[in-house]
């Protein structure tokens, strides 16, 4: 049986994060949920741990500060080769990524190396999704096909599982975004290193609860990041 690990960055997610942990545990999958909390002033760590408390699956990694996005999921991976999970799977608290897809990502894992939920792919479909961030994660995604030659669909989906053995091909260590743009970053050495993909079709919901976390210094970081690794040697 496979063991995959969930790992949810959270800041500020107290409205949320109750009620995700809940319906990913009545999935009844062998799970481990790693959550990361950046020291969220609205005690998102608190709620975190009272849930540890209550459940053996649920596992908190507590960090000083915010740190950023891609930290956060370094953090998570380092978690779980080091428990000896098989696959691990990474997804917003905010329930743009709804639990009721894992099941469908995780079917594919043993067949690919990555799994992601995708937007952009045939029967993709976004919810709440305004003109503005339509355009910003098209944006993303064109420069990213046409400057990195990315063949991904949706290059900016953060709800992914990754195939622990075949992550350890993945230079982490020359990743310098830490942002949402370390979603692209990450997907160009996955790519780099033929790690093969799979992209399967989700909802994605915009975030009906708290705020976005999508500002206009994240955006021109994915721009930038994207060029830099246009430029780079690998």
């Amino acid at each position: 049986m496979l063991m995959i690990g969930i790992v949810i960055p959270t800041y500020n997610e107290s409205e949320n994060l109750e009620n995700l942990v809940n319906q990913i545990l009545k999935l009844d999958l062998p799970v481990t949920i790693i959550i990361v909390d950046d020291n969220s002033p609205d005690r998102t760590g608190e709620i975190a741990d009272r849930l540890a408390a209550s459940y053996s699956q649920i596992k908190v990694i507590h960090r000083q500060a915010k740190l950023g996005l891609g930290t956060a999921y370094k953090a998570g991976f380092d978690f779980a080769l080091k428990a000896k999970l098989d696959h691990v799977l990474t997804m917003d608290a905010d329930f743009s990524h709804h639990p009721s897809f894992i099941p469908d990502i995780i079917k594919y894992c043993d067949s690919y190396d990555i799994v992601i939920g995708s937007r952009y792919v045939e029967n993709g479909t976004t919810t709440n999704f305004g003109l503005h961030r339509k355009f910003i994660s098209r944006s993303a995604n064109f420069f990213a096909h046409w400057i990195l030659g990315m063949t991904v669909n949706d290059c900016t989906a953060g709800f992914r599982c990754y195939k622990l053995d075949s992550l350890k091909k993945v230079p982490l260590d020359k990743i310098r975004s830490n942002g949402y743009s370390f979603l692209v970053e990450m997907l160009y050495y996955c790519q780099k290193c033929d790690l093969s993909i799979k992209e399967i079709p989700i909802n994605f919901i915009a975030r009906e609860q708290g705020l976005s976390k999508i500002s206009k210094k994240e955006i021109f970081n994915a721009l930038k990041t994207i060029f830099r690794l246009k430029w780079q040697h690998f």
